[in-house]
Parts: structure tokens; sequence; C-alpha cells
């Protein structure tokens, strides 16, 4: 079992001055959620996700080595940071931030000026979480630096280390490195999970769930009601939380099950409860939030009403706000676009949604 000591880089023989990499890195959907976490981004309860496919974030990472002794004895990270090519001045204290957390396990980072460049094929500021995909993307860069800089890396532990390190950059970005069902956190019944890194789902998934789709509709774009960091630290003392923690495990061992057997009925159980449970927490805390907006409401009896009257195995899920996330097998792809166009754009702002579907996880695009 690996632990945080082993994701340390000992010096590197090799030397490279300058080049750059390109990553694309998915957004994820959790369907048993991650809530309440740890110091050092450690979750509370395991959970696992369907990693998406359209909704991604590019980066590319340009870097060239520091000869500048006095820039290097001053101990400063050096970067540029880009946003759909323009300079983002108001992302750069979180990329410190996450440069802080990991240069112990990547102390070559203080040896080059990077110039990080980042786009999402999603609307910024559309209510779809970008961290997971944007945190995902350049530890998958970093790693990339960091193989070039030890070429006898093995591919485990490549993948391993950019879990590890996206999750101290944002703790869902792990689930968005590889596999199209992650796994994040403890769990006696998924081999090899780990509570620093996410893994693939162990198990074959039953085909009602390949290329499983996810109609994102945009209830709300505008900016966060609570940031992630506050919600989870709503945890601690929460009058529920070693409930909710227990019903995490416990729903994690039922969907493992429900995975492996193509149980559309349970898993829309499980997935809708999940999603009503997180919320629940927050309405329970205190300070208390109501994330989801009247529309949410309308859009989740909507979905309720068709699903009775037409045995469609169609189901929502929420994450931490008032946008919604359908959910429904490939194969009444049609039947419920229909339904969404019919019945449910008018609660979006302005008609917007997203079509996505399961993907792969992090894709290389650029090595030179």
């Amino acid at each position: 079992m690996l632990t945080e000591k082993d994701f340390i880089s000992k010096p590197f023989s090799s030397v490279i001055e300058n080049g750059s990499f390109q990553w694309s890195a998915p957004s994820n959907i959790a369907l048993v959620k991650y809530w309440g976490k740890k110091e050092n981004q450690i979750p509370a309860n395991p959970s696992i996700s369907f990693t998406l496919n359209n909704c991604k974030t590019i980066t590319k990472l340009s870097f060239a080595k520091n000869f500048d002794k006095l820039s290097v004895t001053n101990g400063n990270f050096y970067f540029d940071l880009l946003f759909e090519g323009k300079p983002k001045e108001d992302f750069k204290p979180k990329i410190q931030k996450f440069f802080e957390r990991i240069e112990i396990y990547c102390p070559y980072l203080k040896d080059y000026h990077f110039t990080i460049d980042t786009e999402n094929t999603f609307p910024h500021s559309s209510g779809i979480a970008s961290s997971a995909s944007g945190m995902a993307a350049l530890a998958m860069n970093i790693m990339s630096l960091e193989k070039a800089l030890n070429p006898a890396m093995t591919e485990d532990y490549f993948y391993q280390k950019a879990s590890f390190l996206a999750r101290l950059g944002s703790g869902s970005a792990c689930r968005s490195i590889k596999g199209s069902v992650v796994v994040w956190g403890n769990h006696v019944e998924i081999n090899d999970s780990s509570d620093l890194f996410g893994v693939e789902f162990p198990s074959t998934i039953h085909a009602n769930f390949k290329n499983y789709q996810d109609t994102i509709l945009l209830v709300d774009k505008g900016e966060k009601q609570v940031s992630s960091t506050v919600g989870h630290d709503l945890m601690h003392n929460h009058p529920f939380a070693e409930q909710r923690f227990a019903q995490a495990h416990h729903n994690l061992s039922s969907i493992k099950k429900v995975l492996e057997t193509g149980d559309l009925e349970n898993f829309i159980k499980i997935v809708e409860s999940e999603a009503l449970t997180l919320h629940a927490m927050m309405m329970t805390s205190l300070p208390y939030f109501i994330l989801m907006k009247p529309n949410t409401l309308e859009i989740i009896n909507k979905i309720w009403k068709f699903r009775n009257e037409t045995k469609t195995p169609v189901c929502f899920t929420l994450d931490a706000g008032a946008n919604v996330h359908i959910l429904y097998p490939e194969n009444v792809r049609e039947n419920v676009l229909q339904f969404i166009k019919d019945e449910l754009v008018g609660y979006c702002q302005n008609g917007n949604y997203i079509c996505d579907a399961i993907g792969n996880g992090s894709q290389l695009i650029i090595d030179n």
C-alpha cells in the first residue's frame, strides 16, 4: 500500500531545459458523494463517480529551466497563467497554493518558469465545477515533466501520483485522471482503494452502463453560493455526520453490485438518494444553506412523473448547487432528449443544457 512518502520524488539524473505538454482532463459526476474531509484533502467517506467525456479542461504547460540563481534561491514559484489565451490574475492564487501543497512531492517545480495556458470546453461560469478538470489537467502535465526527468517511472505510478497531486488541488480532481468509473477513498470491497488517490472501478461494468448519458441542465449559472471548502467544513461537528459517512460506505457497496449486474432500478434509488442526502446535510448544518432553486425542484418532479408514466430508467443527481444532471442509458437517449426539450428546457437559465456521456479520463494532446 502506497503512502505519502512514496510520492516524494528523488533527485533525477536527467536534465531538461525546456519543452511543453498539453493534456485534457474531464469533469466527473459523483454517484456516491464525497462530502466532508480531513486534513490534506483526505475524504471523510469514499465516493464513486462517472468520468465525463465532453466537459473538460485543456491545459498546455510550457516550461523553461530557470538559470537565474537569485530567483531560485529566493524559493519562489515562477509561472504565468493564461485562461483562453489571456492573462487571468485572479486564478493565480489557487495555482500558487497548489504548488505550495505539492512542493514536497515535486521539488523540481522551483527549477522552472512555467506558462500555464488553460481553457474549458464548457462555458466559464456555467455552474459546472471546473476545479476538478482544471487541477487534473495541470497534474497530468506536471507528471509528464516528472516522467521526462525520470524515464524509468512505471505507468501505474505515473497515474497514481497524478491522481494524488490532483487531489491536493481539488479533492474530486483525483477522480478525473483515468477510467470511466472511479472510486476514491478506502473501502473494504474495492481492491486497492485509497484515500490518497482515485482508482478505476475494479469490476467489469455491465453493458447497461456502457456509454451512459449525462445531460446537464444549467438551472443557475451564477457563482457558487457556498465554496466547496466551506461546504466540507460544515461536516465537522455536524449532528448527522457519522450516520452520513456510514451511509456512504453502505451505498458504495450497493452500487458496486448494481454496476456489476446492470440493476437500473436500484441504480436510480441509490443515485437520487445520494443527491438528496448531500443537500439535506447542507440544510441541517450550522450555518445552513439551501442550494437548490425552485426550478431544480420543478425539474426533479417532472423527472419523477416522466419515469412513472413511461417506465423510462432516467434519474437525476446534483452537485452542491442548483444544476441537475440527468442520467440515463444510451438506448433511451432519443426519448429522454425529447422529454428534456419538451418539458425541462424552460426551467434552464436561457434554455441552456449540455449533453455529455461517460468518458475515459485524461488524454495527452502534445508531448514535446
